[in-house]
């Protein structure tokens, strides 16, 4: 296991007095967003990385909660499935997590951080990271759910804090065509809330509304799935809101892309609701290539035409790019 120190890049093993070193501890978790203020800390509100980070320092008996980095910093209201970070903890901490158990540092870290935990945050998997990891650098694209009830049949009170009901019905096949026009990598600026030195490039792999069937059998809730090397601040909401345009025939097919072309805000865009939206998992390449991916990430990326016309598209695919990420961006909905 390579050592790490408290920031994001690999080190050499530190020795101190007592010879200590860390080692880096991946979480999947999982959290009902209603209540929080979102992912990042914040003074004085009630976020995921702050509950989180208090169990953690309480379990490990830490004299001031650890630092979580993250593959996805969500914003208030915004829930998840499959969320992950890494924090790293002194070997000899770790070492003495199973006490005199019979259980592993994984296991006996995921049993305490669930009875200290509230109900709305879970952590599904404790692990110790491979060589090279980083939960946010590390990761070739998140892939998110929006979830939309367009029907009067399709609202369930029960689901009413993850589904957002919308008041008339909703052209999926138009919907469908307009997101087309919105695949590849662009600088995607207009769908963005802007950000002062932060690039606003990205790499949209999927957008794809579709509607499930119901439980009786007939047509289901609309979900928008929507895949990217990474997401700037109201990226998702505001292109589910340009396709919702289109869907209730406000706007014609070929207006998202021409909102994409003109790099700046437009006004028309609503940015629909959080609650709607959830961070369904994050996908990274086998062991091999996370440092290489993370290496990828941090390169700054520039947009690849000239602001006044369309980005070029390049075909959707597996994520391998020359450059990701911007360091001083995080991946954010």
């Amino acid at each position: 296991m390579t050592a790490w120190s408290g920031v994001d890049e690999p080190v050499a093993p530190p020795v101190g007095g007592d010879g200590l070193v860390a080692v880096r501890v991946r979480l999947d978790l999982g959290y009902d967003g209603t209540d929080f203020a979102g992912w990042a800390e914040q003074r004085g509100r009630r976020t995921v990385e702050g509950t989180v980070a208090g169990a953690l320092g309480t379990v490990l008996r830490l004299p001031a909660p650890p630092r979580l980095t993250v593959a996805g910093r969500t914003d208030a209201g915004v829930h998840a499935r499959g969320q992950v970070a890494h924090l790293d903890v002194a070997a000899a901490v770790w070492a003495g997590l199973p006490g005199r158990s019979p259980r592993t540092g994984e296991q006996s870290l995921l049993r305490r951080l669930n009875g200290v935990l509230p109900p709305d945050i879970r952590v599904h998997r404790v692990r110790l990271a491979p060589p090279g990891f980083d939960a946010r650098f590390s990761a070739l694209s998140r892939r998110y759910a929006y979830r939309i009830a367009d029907d009067p049949q399709l609202l369930d009170p029960l689901r009413r804090h993850e589904v957002l009901a919308w008041p008339r019905p909703l052209d999926v096949p138009a919907m469908a065509a307009a997101a087309a026009g919105l695949l590849g990598e662009h600088d995607f600026a207009a769908y963005c809330r802007h950000r002062p030195g932060a690039s606003s490039v990205r790499r949209l792999l999927e957008l794809d509304p579709r509607r499930g069937p119901s439980e009786g059998g007939g047509p289901g809730l609309l979900v928008i799935g929507v895949r990217a090397d990474a997401f700037c601040h109201n990226m998702v909401r505001a292109l589910v809101g340009a396709l919702l345009a289109v869907g209730e025939d406000r706007r014609p097919v070929g207006w998202p892309a021409q909102v994409l072309a003109g790099g700046r805000r437009d006004p028309a865009v609503q940015v629909v609701p959080p609650h709607g939206l959830t961070l369904e998992g994050v996908d990274y390449p086998g062991a091999e290539g996370l440092a290489e991916q993370a290496e990828r990430t941090r390169r700054r990326r520039e947009p690849t035409s000239p602001p006044q016309g369309r980005a070029a598209a390049h075909p959707p695919g597996p994520p391998q790019v020359p450059g990701s990420v911007p360091a001083a961006a995080e991946p954010r909905r």
